[in-house]
């Protein structure tokens, strides 16, 4: 089933998240001309949560994200209404009405009369099964829980749950939608709570009992876990924005008999829930303080509960290690759960959590966390995820907070999946592909390049890189790039290894080498593929000058096989055409090439002289080489670029100021 491509869209429920989740479908749909429209039975709520819509797309004008033209639309594409009827046509309703189980069934009883029989019903519910929600309306198969975070329309994580008659048809299309329009749908397995609320929820238990015991007070626990475990705002600070009190003490509840024992609503939830205050918590600007001891206590007390919370998830099997690690990460605003026992070392963590259990009865210490201690190795986080589609192997690369950066960790999954595949006698071929809709690859972990100190360590890293690119240009089985968005730098390199590339279309930039702009030269094949891909002459200013490629001009000079709408779905239908000996892909030239006696000039602007010395050294020296040497003397001339003072400047002004303010180059 393709993606779900709704032609309207309703949102039941003006309260806390409904008005959220309306602006960002607004936000994402307007264009296209389909329709939001929220439903609430009190005026009142859609009048505030109109106003509350408005008064953040204002700012978003005041902040520069939005024009007042794309608010004017984006307002108009919405409506705000009283009627159920309003909903005919839609193709999604997500439910945002409180988390009462039966004003969610009665909801649903009147939408199912309103909507078509194909159309997806959801819920925003934070703890409720979907099987329970979803257990009186005729078709379940239609039916599943899509969880948003705070706040809706900025947080990128949702959770979406099936039940048990969920149609994993239904459920693929409404997770390839969610991708598509810039959230990162994880597909969580069906429990109360379901992955990330009982790890939020359970922190705030855990900071709670902190001062309940007398270790510190509701200030200093947020102060403390804001430095341990790396969190933008403290759990009591997170309560108060969040208004999470009330369903909170519900929450902890139910995990006591649906999870471990260890959860319960603890005294002072009670108390606050009661009296309807917020926590006191730090002002702005207000400094607080602890002693070293209540840090480390509360320090250790803290890590120990979350790493225990994180492992008990993954033992329960709704959730991966790689879904665990990014959604965490991403939607609470922490730092990820098995880096950082990776970082403490997973033995120091299982103590951690053994001490933590051994002074709060209930806590359970989960038996994955104990096999991973004691295989002596810190834990593998997937970040190249594979997935077999009928004999193709697919590869997606999803590091989306840096629109899927390679580091050296990423180079290393891909290796062994290259390997992996290779035994696979099942398996006809692959496809390469990158997570979400902006980037297939944005190039190289700058921070990683920044840090390498010698010419030597430039060139080995190029090597090391090259080796990845070179086994994947040598495979013997097809290999399909299916650029998904635009890819810079080394994500290109990589692209241009494999043995065939289609892209996405109408991508107004499909590659750029960016590299002069950060005072280097591509080190893992760029100023070598791309020559005997597109010709020198038409690779030379790219290469010079960094200047971005449409897919448009990338298919007129031969570096795309073609453009099309789903080019995963496009690129498996080649590599089993090229399986099956009905497709020829040509194979990249390996031999010297001819210089032409003139090639276009390029405009280097602010761009540095000596950099662009060494790369038309790469360029020109490389071209009248073999292939396999002249990737080698690229290795060699990246390395030269660390004796330059311009690399040095390059790369400290991307990290200080961004991709977009150009580097003072010195030309030295």
């Amino acid at each position: 089933m393709p993606a779900l491509q709704p032609r309207k869209i309703g949102v039941i429920g003006s309260g806390q998240i409904g008005p959220d989740i309306a602006l960002y479908f607004s936000k994402v749909f307007h264009a296209a001309k389909v329709p939001v429209v929220v439903v609430d039975i009190r005026q009142e709520a859609l009048d505030a949560g109109r106003q509350k819509m408005t008064k953040k797309l204002a700012k978003g004008v005041e902040s520069g994200a939005f024009k007042q033209a794309e608010v004017d639309a984006m307002l108009a594409n919405t409506s705000w209404t009283t009627d159920y009827g309003a909903l005919a046509g839609a193709d999604l309703v997500v439910e945002a009405a409180t988390e009462d189980l039966r004003i969610k069934q009665r909801i649903f009883e009147t939408v199912e009369k309103s909507v078509s029989k194909t159309a997806v019903l959801a819920s925003n519910s934070s703890h409720l099964e979907p099987e329970v929600i979803f257990e009186k309306v005729g078709d379940p198969s239609r039916t599943m829980v899509i969880h948003y975070f705070f706040p809706a329309e900025r947080n990128i994580i949702v959770e979406v749950v099936p039940g048990k008659n969920t149609s994993p048809a239904v459920t693929d299309s409404v997770m390839k939608m969610y991708e598509a329009i810039g959230k990162v749908p994880l597909k969580i397995g069906s429990r109360y709570g379901y992955a990330i609320d009982p790890i939020f929820e359970g922190m705030f238990l855990g900071a709670a009992r902190l001062v309940e015991s007398g270790v510190a007070s509701p200030k200093q626990v947020d102060g403390i876990a804001q430095k341990v475990l790396g969190l933008g705002i403290g759990p009591f600070t997170a309560m108060n924005l969040t208004g999470g009190n009330p369903l909170t003490a519900v929450g902890l509840k139910h995990y006591h008999t649906k999870i471990m024992g260890w959860f319960d609503s603890p005294k002072i939830l009670e108390e606050q829930v009661a009296s309807g205050k917020p926590w006191e918590t730090a002002g702005r600007g207000e400094t607080v303080t602890w002693t070293e001891g209540q840090f480390r206590a509360a320090g250790d007390a803290l890590r120990g509960c979350y790493f225990g919370l994180v492992c008990e998830i993954l033992e329960s099997g709704i959730a991966s290690v790689a879904d665990l690690e990014l959604g965490v990460e991403t939607a609470l605003v922490m730092n990820a759960p098995f880096t950082m026992m990776n970082q403490v070392g997973v033995p120091a963590a299982l103590e951690l959590v053994q001490a933590y259990a051994a002074k709060n009865p209930g806590f359970k210490v989960a038996e994955p966390l104990k096999k991973q201690a004691a295989s002596g190795r810190p834990w593998e986080i997937p970040l190249v995820l594979r997935e077999d589609v009928d004999g193709v192997a697919l590869l997606t690369f999803r590091r989306p907070k840096v629109l899927n950066a390679l580091n050296s960790d990423v180079m290393k999954q891909l290796a062994a999946h290259l390997e992996a595949i290779r035994a696979d006698k099942g398996v006809k071929g692959i496809v390469v592909t990158g997570y979400g809709s902006k980037a297939f690859v944005s190039g190289a972990d700058i921070n990683e390049l920044a840090a390498i100190q010698t010419p030597q360590a430039a060139t080995s890293h190029a090597l090391s890189w090259q080796r990845v690119a070179d086994a994947i240009e040598a495979f013997e089985k097809p290999v399909v790039c299916a650029y998904n968005g635009l890819a810079f730098g080394g994500g290109n390199e990589l692209a241009m290894s494999c043995h065939a590339r289609v892209a996405k279309k109408g991508l107004p930039v499909l590659f750029a080498q960016p590299e002069p702009r950060l005072g280097i030269i591509p080190g893992m094949g760029g100023t070598q593929r791309l020559p005997r891909i597109v010709g020198l002459e038409k690779a030379w200013a790219p290469l010079r000058t960094g200047a971005p490629v449409s897919g448009a001009k990338a298919k007129e000079w031969g570096l795309i096989l073609e453009e099309c709408d789903d080019p995963v779905a496009r690129a498996i239908e080649i590599v089993r055409e090229a399986a099956a000996g009905t497709r020829k892909l040509a194979p990249i030239a390996r031999g010297p090439m001819t210089v032409p006696a003139n090639l276009p000039q390029a405009d280097l602007g602010h761009l540095s002289k000596k950099i662009d010395e060494i790369m038309q050294r790469a360029i020109l020296e490389g071209a009248q080489m073999p292939l396999e040497e002249g990737l080698r003397h690229e290795a060699k001339l990246f390395g030269d670029c660390l004796k330059t003072e311009d690399m040095k400047i390059g790369m400290q002004n991307f990290l200080k100021n961004g991709p977009k303010a150009n580097a003072a180059f010195v030309n030295r």
